[in-house]
């Protein structure tokens, strides 16, 4: 009898913005969104909308979530990360694209204020307790000099 064929899973883009100051990051303290409340994360980050490219969903975020307008050219890319939760539910298999960027117009503000309790900048070597553990990950590979081009999170050893 042949083995079954392997169950493929979806996966979740999204995008994430990382402003930078010198050695500062911008971050928002995560409120009433059901996920990680209470941990400091990425100031502007979001799914990909159906038809956008991941360029275009981390300028929206960056619009929607900080009033701050971004050139797709001033995005620098970071890292990708693939994580999973180990659950086996489609919605915990993500692809997170991260990004930086130096350059903005506009004075970044908490936009959505139901989902975000504070926004602050902190020098990369004193950031906050407690922060998303993946975005922890990125930010730590950043302090040290930088990330791989594809990194995970929640998934065993690479082989």
């Amino acid at each position: 009898m042949p083995e079954p064929a392997p169950v493929r899973f979806s996966l979740v883009p999204a995008a994430y913005v990382l402003l930078r100051r010198g050695n500062e990051v911008l971050l928002q303290l995560r409120q009433n969104t059901g996920y990680r409340d209470g941990h400091w994360a990425t100031a502007a980050a979001g799914h990909v909308e159906r038809g956008e490219s991941v360029y275009q969903a981390a300028c929206r975020e960056a619009r929607e979530e900080l009033g701050v307008a971004i050139d797709p050219a001033d995005l620098v890319a970071l890292t990708v990360v693939h994580r999973t939760h180990g659950n086996d539910r489609p919605i915990d298999e993500r692809v997170d694209f991260f990004f930086e960027c130096r350059r903005w117009v506009g004075e970044p503000r908490l936009v959505e204020r139901e989902k975000a309790a504070d926004l602050r900048w902190f020098a990369l070597d004193a950031l906050p307790e407690p922060v998303v553990p993946h975005e922890l990950m990125v930010l730590e590979g950043l302090r040290a000099g930088g990330l791989p081009a594809i990194t995970q999170f929640g998934f065993p050893a690479p082989c």
